[in-house]
Formats: structure tokens, sequence, C-alpha cells
């Protein structure tokens, strides 16, 4: 075994979980998934089967990743966010055949107790602040927030926010990496590192 994964954890005949991975207490991780490379999976996580999660991904305790549910590389979730994958769930309904997917790109924040409904794309280094609802896609480095979640700034792929509008021509450096951000309408980007 490549990987660290504690006593209590239960990882299914067939699940795919990369060098340097650590599995912590009371995880499940089903047959099907595919699990990268130094993934952290904190106490209570659920893994589902149509499931793939990318390198570096840290995802912290009481959280399930349902099926048909992707997260790229560097992707953060924080502790006990929500993912679902049926938009109108009922228990006695079957909806497998109806299940959306979901894609989290390179980099996203997830904050604690946010919620992200099914069907949706977050951006790359996006940030969802805590207990937000995301039930619409969110732009690459959007910082969003409430119910159901907005857009109130732009988010450095550091970790911080940016002294942006929400839209229009402008131009701001990070102040920790030096990597300049330009803005041109409702885009953001990543345009080179000074230093």
């Amino acid at each position: 075994m490549t990987y660290q994964c504690h006593d209590s954890a239960i990882v299914d005949d067939g699940a795919e979980i990369g060098e340097g991975s650590r599995v912590w207490h009371f995880v499940h991780v089903c047959g099907g998934a595919r699990i990268g490379k130094n993934v952290s999976l904190g106490q209570n996580v659920f893994i589902g089967n149509k499931v793939v999660i990318g390198d570096n991904c840290k995802i912290q305790n009481n959280v399930s990743v349902y099926d048909n549910i992707q997260l790229e590389e560097g992707v953060f979730c924080g502790p006990s966010m929500v993912f679902t994958n049926v938009y109108n769930p009922r228990a006695q309904i079957e909806r497998k055949n109806e299940y959306k997917e979901t894609l989290v790109k390179k980099g996203a924040s997830l904050g604690a107790n946010s919620t992200v409904i099914c069907g949706v794309t977050i951006g790359e280094y996006a940030f969802v602040g805590a207990g937000a609802v995301v039930n619409r896609d969110v732009a690459a480095y959007a910082l969003v927030v409430g119910v159901p979640a907005k857009q109130i700034g732009w988010m450095s792929e550091y970790g911080e926010q940016l002294d942006l509008p929400l839209e229009g021509e402008a131009q701001v450096t990070c102040e920790y990496t030096g990597t300049c951000y330009a803005l041109r309408g409702n885009t953001l980007h990543a345009t080179s590192t000074q230093r």
C-alpha cells in the first residue's frame, strides 16, 4: 500500500488511491472511486463509485462526495460542506439515472458548511464562502457568498481577495506571489509572475 489508511476506514476492492494519500478515521471509499496522489480524506468522509479526485486535494471531516462529482487537482473541501447529485430527490422515486455532473476545477476552495447543488461547474481557484449555497456556475477566481451564492469579489491563486471591481478593465498584482491578474469585462486571468 502506497497510501496511509486508518484501521477504521473501509476501502472497497477496486478503488484507486494514489501514492502519499491519507485516509483517516471512519472513511468509506467505494470500489469505483479514483483518487489521486497526496489527497487527504478527513474523518467520516464518504467517496462514491463514480467519483474522480485529482492530486493534492484536501477533503475535510464529514464530507460526502457522491457519484458524478469530479474534483480537479488541488481542490479544498471545508468541514461538513455538502455535494448533491440529484436535483429533485424523493425517497420513493428512483432517480439514479438522473444524476447530474458536477465539476470543481483546479485550486478551488469550498468553505465549511457550503452546499453545491448538482449540475454546476466551479471555476479554477474560485472561492466559495462558508455556508454559501451554489446553485449556478461560478467563474474562475470568483469569490461567492450567501444563499444563493452571489459573487462579491475576486480571489488570487494564493487565496487572498484582490482589489478589483466585479467587472470592467483593471489589473492588480498579488503582493504575496507577484502574479498579475487582468480583469477584462467579467473574466479574470492570471497573466504573469513578476518576481
